[in-house]
Parts: structure tokens; sequence; C-alpha cells
């Protein structure tokens, strides 16, 4: 097991995180696929399992092929956490100084993996994504989301929802909520982490089921609203909910002024301007209010990101 050997010897390049949920089916051919795809290529290598909550034995799959892989490393979850908090368990156990997030049911090959790593390990780019190539379900649901996601993010690569190489400096820029692994290409590019794709063959499920479901579809929707709200408004979000808070504002005033000019020269009230001047006042100044929450909210924020970057330099 000369690939086994090598991965053994010495800090790994490349930790390869494989987040697993009841997949005791595939991770036998999983950890074999992955000892040929890096055999020869002289790439230090190590595979992080993480065990979400399985129910189907997959840890104790893993406890047998620990002694059979040098490379395997494995971790468990005891209860379901989910992708995104799987990938950030796998990141904090992981050695390696590029990261590789690639599912546990196969259909993406680890053969595949060393050409993912291939840029940034060269040192030409900070994150590669695969591009999705063959036939497979929800591919409508795909397009729409990724053109959705380009459209708001103004991202230089088709598929967002597919295997990605990393440097692990990416995952510092991450906030850990759930599902938020699939916006990580839009984070980091805010970030100003450079970005590519190279296509990659997705094949059919090797075995057990998709854990994708249609209820997905509309949370990945207010994910990526939340996303690029984020991005846009998280750093300054009084200017946001300043600019509506003030535009209700004035449109309270006008509506008040306009009222006044009706009963002073009509000689009568106008009730509905009553309720849209009490509105827009209550209203804009929630509005406003609750974006200097957001400004003392998003400072304590900076502030935390400072300490963190300062405790990296110490750690350095």
């Amino acid at each position: 097991m000369a690939s086994g050997l090598e991965a053994a010897s010495g800090a790994p390049d490349v930790s390869v995180l494989v987040p697993a949920k009841d997949e005791a089916e595939n991770l036998p051919l999983f950890m074999e696929l992955a000892a040929e795809a890096f055999s020869g290529t002289g790439i230090r290598y190590e595979v992080i399992v993480v065990d979400d909550g399985s129910v189907d034995g997959s840890w104790t799959v893993l406890e047998e092929l620990r002694g059979r892989y040098p490379f395997l490393r494995a971790v468990r979850h005891r209860v379901r956490r989910g992708i995104a908090d799987a990938l950030r368990t796998g990141y904090l156990h992981a050695r390696g100084r590029v990261l590789v997030f690639y599912p546990a049911d196969l259909q993406y090959k680890p053969e595949d993996i060393p050409r993912l790593v291939s840029p940034i390990l060269s040192g030409d780019v900070d994150m590669v994504t695969g591009f999705k190539q063959g036939r497979y379900e929800r591919r409508f649901v795909s397009r729409v989301y990724n053109g959705l996601s380009r459209k708001l993010f103004q991202l230089p690569v088709r598929d967002l929802n597919s295997v990605k190489a990393y440097r692990r400096e990416v995952m510092d820029a991450i906030p850990i909520r759930p599902d938020w692994h699939r916006y990580m290409i839009a984070v980091a590019a805010a970030q100003g982490f450079t970005v590519t794709e190279i296509p990659v063959p997705l094949y059919p499920r090797h075995a057990g089921r998709s854990k994708f479901g249609l209820a997905r579809i509309p949370i990945g929707v207010l994910d990526m609203l939340a996303v690029w709200f984020e991005l846009r408004f998280g750093q300054k979000p009084l200017l946001l909910f300043g600019v509506l808070g003030a535009l209700l504002a004035a449109i309270g005033v006008v509506a008040g002024i306009t009222l006044v000019g009706i009963r002073i020269f009509a000689g009568f009230g106008y009730r509905p301007l009553i309720d849209l001047v009490v509105l827009s006042v209550i209203v804009g100044t929630v509005l406003f209010v609750g974006g200097l929450v957001g400004e003392m909210i998003a400072a304590q924020r900076a502030e935390v990101r400072e300490l963190r970057r300062r405790l990296d330099e110490v750690d350095r």
C-alpha cells in the first residue's frame, strides 16, 4: 500500500474532508479508490471521514478501514449536525494546507481529486470547484440555483454545488451556519480569494439513498438571500435599514404636510393620509433603530475578527 505509506510520511499536503451520513456501503470502495487516485502522484495526503450521526454501522466500518488504510482518520458526530458542521469538524482535525470537500456517495470519483488540488498546490489559485459533467437528477433545479447565484454574487464559475478544493485559510472566512457550505465560493470570492473551475464527471450513486429532498429547495433560496444580505450589508447594515427608514420617514412628512394643507385650504380631514403618516413614521423609526442596532452588532463582529486574526498571527 505505497500510497498509504506516502500519506503517512510527514505533514500532508492535502486533507480530503468526507462528510458521511449512513454511507457504510460506500466507504470501503471510496477508500480503495482514494488510495489508487493518489498512488504515484507524490502528494502527501490524508482522508478525514466525519461520521455525521450515522445509524447504519458506518462507524464500525470506519474502525475496520482504519487498520487497512494509514491515511484514514475518522471523526464522529453522535447526532446529525449537517454538512457544514461536518466540514468544520474535518477542518479542525485536518493537517493539510489544501482541503478538499468530497461526498462519500461516490457520485464523484476520488480519481479527480489530484486534478482539483493541482492548481492550488502550484500556487495559481486559492479555490477550485468542479463543474458537473453528465446526466443527473434535478438538473433543472441545479441550473436555476446556479443561475440565480451567478446573478446575485457575480461569480466566474458555473457550478457552486459541487466538489471543491481550497486553501485552509478559506475556512476562516466561512460563517458556521447550516447549509452555508453551498455558498463557500461566493463568500470566499467576496473575501478576495481567487476561484476557478474544472469539469468533473458525475456518476449515479453507488449505494444508499440521496439525502436531498424537495424541501431543501425553498431552504436553499432563503439561504441564498441570507448570504447575499450578509455580503452586501453585513458590515454596514445602516446602509439598508437607514435608507429605508429615512425614505419612509420622508413619505410620512410629505403625507403630513399634505394632510395639513387639505385641512387648512379644503376644510376637511382625510383619514387615509393620517393612517399613512402614522404607519410611515412608526415603521421608518423602527427600521432606522434596527439599522443602528445592526451597526453595533457589526462593530462587535469586526472586533472578534480582529482578535481572531491576531491570535492566528501569534499561533504562526
